[in-house]
This record gives C-alpha cells, sequence and structure tokens, in this order.
C-alpha cells in the first residue's frame, strides 16, 4: 500500500516537474517566434518627416530666350535696267563670286561689254541720266560721287550739267571702263551746227563790209583832193584881193579875175562840204542786224547740240545700294548668260542674328541690351540692336530647345522681331555660325550681388494672401509658419526681401511632406494571416 503511495508521489512530481519545464520552453521558445504581422511591422521603414532645404545666399537673375536665325543684315537683291540696250543683256564678264565684297564704285557685273557700276544710295535707278534731266536721282548720283572724293559740280543742284556729266567721265575711268556716249547721231548733229555758226559769221563780216563801204562817199585821197583845192582856192582869190587893194603896173587890179577867184573858192568849199554829207546806209546796216541774229541762233543751236553730247550715265549701267560695302550672298547671273533683272542678292557686311518674341517679353528687351549665344562650348556676346514690327521683319523659326519652356503661339500682331548683333568674330566662327539657328539667352532683370533665397516650393500663401515658409523645428522643437516678402524669382528660385522672423542662410525650411505608404501586400498578407491564426 505504501509502495503505490510512493509511486504515485513520484509520478506527480515528474509531472509537475514536466509541466514547470514545457512551460518555461514554452515561455522560451514565445520569445523566439515572431508573427508574420510584427515581423513586417519590425521591418517596416520609419515614418518619414518633412522634406526641408536650405536657405542659400545666391544670386537671382531672369533671363529671356529666343530662337534666332543667323546671317547678314539688310538683304538686299539687285537688279539692272535693260530696257535701253537694244538688244538681249548678255552676261560679258566681272561676274563676282559669293563671299565677295562690293564697295562703292565696284563693277558688279559686265553686260555686253560695259560695267555696272555699284553707287551708295537709296533711290533705285529707273532713267537714264543725261545733261537737261533733273531730280532727285541726279542729287543722289552727286552725293554718290562726292562720297568717291568726285567733283560732279553744286551738290544741291537737282540739274545734270556739264559739271556732273565731267564727274561721270571721272567715274568711269576709276573703275577702268570707257565713258558711255551720247551716240553718233548727236555728234553729227553738233559738227553740223558747227557749220552753221561758221556760215553764219561770214554773213555778218560781209554784211560788215558793205555798210562800211556803204558809209564812205569818197576815198580819203578824194577829201585830200577837195581840201587843197578850197586851200589853193582860197591862196588865189586872197592873192587877187591884194592886187586891187594896191594895184601897180606889173599888177594891176581886174576885177573879172577877182571875180573868178571868189567863184572858184565858193565852188571848192560847196564840194568840199558835199563830201562831207552821210549818205542812206539803211539797207546795209539791216542786213548786219540780220546777220548778227543768225549767227546767234545758230551758236545756240551750237550750244544745245554740245549739251546733248555731254557724257550720260545709262541705266543698265549703274545700281544704287543703300549702305556698302556688301556681302554678295548669292549670283543668278553667269557668263555668256542673259539678265532680265534682278541678277544678285547681297546684304550688309555685318552677321545678325534675328528671331521674333511675345510682344510682353519683347518690351523688356531695350537697344543696347547684352546676352549671349553659345558656339562649340564657348558663349559669345550679342547686343540687342532693334526691335521691330512684325511687318518689318519676318520671325525666325526654330524648334523647342531641351529643358526650356516654350511660350504658347501667339498672333502676328502681338508678337515682335527682335535683331541681334555679335561681337568680334574670327572667320571660323562667322563660317560655323551662317545660316544657323541659335538659341539667345538675354538677362532681363537680375539682384545686385547675391540674396537670401529659398525654392518657389518652400512659399506657401496664408489666409490674407501673403507669403510664408515653414521654418522647421530644431532640438525637437515643432516647425512654425514665418510670413516672408518676397522679391525677384528666376530658375525656381525667389529672393527673400524680408522675413517675420529673421532667416539666416543655411536654415532648414519645408517644402513638402511625404505622402503616407499604403500597407505593402506582405503586410496585407501578414495581417490576413495573423487574422486566420486567430480565428483558429
Amino acid at each position: 500500500m505504501s509502495t503505490q503511495v510512493a509511486g504515485g508521489r513520484r509520478t506527480i512530481v515528474i509531472m509537475a516537474v514536466v509541466a514547470v519545464v514545457c512551460l518555461g520552453a514554452g515561455l522560451g521558445l514565445s520569445q523566439l517566434i515572431v508573427s508574420p504581422g510584427k515581423a513586417a511591422a519590425d521591418a517596416a521603414a520609419p515614418t518619414a518627416g518633412p522634406i526641408t532645404v536650405p536657405v542659400e545666399s545666391r544670386v537671382i537673375a531672369n533671363e529671356l530666350v529666343i530662337r534666332g536665325d543667323v546671317g547678314y543684315d539688310d538683304p538686299v537683291t539687285l537688279r539692272v535696267e535693260t530696257g535701253d540696250l537694244g538688244g538681249p543683256a548678255i552676261v560679258t564678264g566681272q561676274v563676282p563670286q559669293v563671299g565677295a565684297e562690293l564697295g562703292s564704285a565696284s563693277v558688279a557685273v559686265e553686260i555686253v561689254g560695259r560695267p555696272v557700276i555699284v553707287l551708295p544710295g537709296d533711290l533705285p535707278t529707273y532713267r537714264t541720266l543725261r545733261a537737261g534731266v533733273s531730280g532727285p536721282d541726279v542729287l543722289q548720283l552727286k552725293a554718290a560721287l562726292g562720297s568717291l572724293g568726285i567733283e560732279a559740280g553744286d551738290p544741291a543742284g537737282a540739274a545734270y550739267d556739264a559739271a556732273t556729266a565731267e564727274g561721270v567721265r571721272a567715274l568711269y575711268q576709276k573703275v577702268g571702263y570707257e565713258p558711255p556716249s551720247a551716240g553718233k547721231e548727236l555728234q553729227e548733229t553738233v559738227a553740223a551746227a558747227r557749220d552753221m555758226v561758221q556760215s553764219a559769221q561770214d554773213d555778218v563780216s560781209a554784211a560788215q563790209r558793205e555798210l562800211a563801204a556803204a558809209g564812205n562817199n569818197l576815198a580819203g585821197s578824194a577829201i585830200i583832193g577837195l581840201d587843197t583845192a578850197v586851200s589853193v582856192a582860197r591862196a588865189t582869190l586872197a592873192e587877187e584881193q591884194a592886187h586891187c587893194a594896191a594895184p601897180t603896173e606889173e599888177a594891176p587890179c581886174s576885177q573879172i579875175t577877182l571875180l573868178q577867184a571868189q567863184g572858184a573858192v565858193a565852188q571848192a568849199e560847196a564840194a568840199r562840204t558835199e563830201a562831207d554829207i552821210p549818205t542812206d546806209t539803211g539797207a546795209e546796216g539791216a542786213a548786219v542786224m540780220s546777220a548778227q541774229t543768225q549767227l546767234k541762233a545758230a551758236k545756240e543751236d551750237l550750244a544745245e547740240a554740245q549739251t546733248a553730247t555731254l557724257t550720260p550715265l545709262p541705266a543698265s549701267e549703274v545700281v544704287f545700294v543703300p549702305t556698302l560695302p556688301r556681302r554678295v550672298d548669292a549670283v543668278t547671273a553667269a557668263r555668256g548668260g542673259t539678265i532680265t533683272g534682278e541678277f544678285m542678292s547681297v546684304s550688309g557686311a555685318t552677321i545678325q542674328i534675328t528671331g521674333s518674341a511675345a510682344r510682353a517679353d519683347a518690351e523688356l528687351l531695350a537697344v543696347g541690351t547684352v546676352g549671349t549665344v553659345t558656339l562649340d562650348d564657348q558663349e559669345l556676346s550679342v547686343t540687342v540692336a532693334a526691335v521691330n514690327d512684325p511687318t518689318e521683319t519676318p520671325p525666325a523659326a526654330g524648334e523647342p530647345e531641351e529643358g526650356t519652356t516654350e511660350e504658347p503661339a501667339a498672333p502676328k500682331e502681338d508678337r515682335r522681331s527682335v535683331v541681334f548683333t555679335l561681337g568680334s568674330l574670327t572667320p571660323e566662327q562667322v563660317e560655323a555660325l551662317r545660316n544657323t539657328n541659335v538659341r539667345v539667352r538675354v538677362p532681363v532683370s537680375s539682384t545686385e550681388g547675391e540674396v537670401l533665397a529659398v525654392p518657389l516650393a518652400a512659399l506657401t500663401a496664408g489666409p490674407g494672401g501673403e507669403s510664408r515658409v515653414e521654418l522647421a523645428g530644431t532640438g525637437g522643437k515643432p516647425s512654425s509658419l514665418v510670413t516672408v516678402t518676397t522679391g525677384l524669382a528666376a530658375d525656381g528660385y525667389v529672393e527673400i526681401v524680408g522675413a517675420e522672423t529673421p532667416l539666416e542662410s543655411g536654415d532648414l525650411v519645408v517644402v513638402g511632406v511625404p505622402e503616407k505608404k499604403k500597407a505593402s501586400d506582405t503586410e496585407t498578407a501578414a495581417t490576413e494571416t495573423a487574422g486566420t491564426e486567430a480565428d483558429g
């Protein structure tokens, strides 16, 4: 009986020990075994805080980006008037190459052996200039010759005169061609007019001789004879009168002889007096006047004929171009070919960039504003030369630049063309830029030196519309909203002009808060598993 009792006690003790060991093992295992849900929760990243950036000290500059086409300024098409040639305008030489430079008094092309001379002027050629014509084109010609140092008469005189013709002759000598002539018919007219003048001069001389002859009744010797006869008669009368006053036997007084001497004196004096009476020369004088009138008319005809033969400037031998020198861009004329009008296009010697901008942007670009273009990683300086209406210069075409925001298409009347000039360029740079489309950057506003700035994303609007930034807390302190006054904004940053709480470079401001992440598929699965296990 006692043996059974002792055995039962041992069994109870063993069972108790086993129970304690199992309990301890269970407790130990419970510390080592983790549910999927708790494991996923333990493995999850900690909750993210707000996104902050430091306040910076930087220069803020706002710039305008414009696409533009590179070319030469003020393109002009040259044309020649060929109506006066009397035949086809065949090109015989002097054809320039593309890229050549045409200056004042250059020969643009040679047509049927005659030059087409380039002169500065805005008024196009529309007629041949010759003696007797006048107008603004004559004034333009005189100004062009004057710019070459060639004297062409009164610069303010609008008439083409002998001095102008002489200036044209000097122009042709300068370019190495014979001056144009007035034509064979006009030369023959001058010769005929000279013959008429000579004939009229001969007629005047003959009429004057006839008048002189008619005006003299007696020759000089006859007059002398009459004077001698008067003297002899008077001497004879005096002698007879002396005899009668004191008669002698040797010289008695004879009344008959005295009367005869008196009659001889009277007769001699009458003859001499008659010789002094002028004859009627009216007919001979009228003949002289008529001959002189004819001579005057002949001289006027000669002067007119000679004026007509003054050196002209044919319309087919000159072309006026606004501003020189010019660069040859394209040539349609070829030796042996025929010109019917336009034969060459030229442009200014200055390379430029022509683009377009919306009117609001263009109003920010004052003439003289400096910008940049990039060529082979090198920045080249450009300057705004003109801002024109769209009717003055067509806008340049260009593809959107990567990384830039293209402005919405504006109606044509809301756009302006912008012309930029470039600084000094090497021939290689000119060749690399010509006929390309480039991006021009022009700063339109900038802070004076470095200023406090924050990203635009850091700004929020307060209940009254004021601008605010959220200043991150430090040392466990919460963040705070600070009202700020902003200035210039560019490139994603805005200037902080003033702040309710002073800000310093390096202070952290909040630019965003991360979104709360949704439970992942693992967490969802772990939660479902844990629920299933709990249900079990």
